[in-house]
C-alpha cells in the first residue's frame, strides 16, 4: 500500500511526501519548492525542516521587498 501526505506551508500545499525505501520522496507542486523535487528524507521531520528553511527565506525576501528604501 503506497503512503503519501499532502506537504503544507503557510497554509497552502507546497507538494506530496511519498513513502519510499529509504524515506521520503518529495515532489512540489508549488515552483517555489522545486530545490527539493526528488530528494528523499530519512524522515518526515526532516523533510518539514527543508520546506521550514524555504518558506522563511522566501517570507524574509517578501518582507524586503515590501520594506521602504534605507
Amino acid at each position: 500500500m503506497s503512503q503519501h501526505f499532502v506537504v503544507e506551508a503557510d497554509h497552502a500545499a507546497v507538494g506530496v511526501a511519498m513513502r519510499v525505501p529509504g524515506g521520503f520522496r518529495f515532489v512540489y507542486s508549488n515552483p517555489q519548492y522545486r530545490a527539493l523535487e526528488g530528494r528523499i528524507f530519512p524522515r518526515a521531520r526532516a523533510l518539514a525542516g527543508a520546506v521550514r528553511t524555504i518558506t522563511s527565506r522566501l517570507v524574509r525576501r517578501a518582507n524586503r521587498a515590501g520594506s521602504p528604501p534605507s
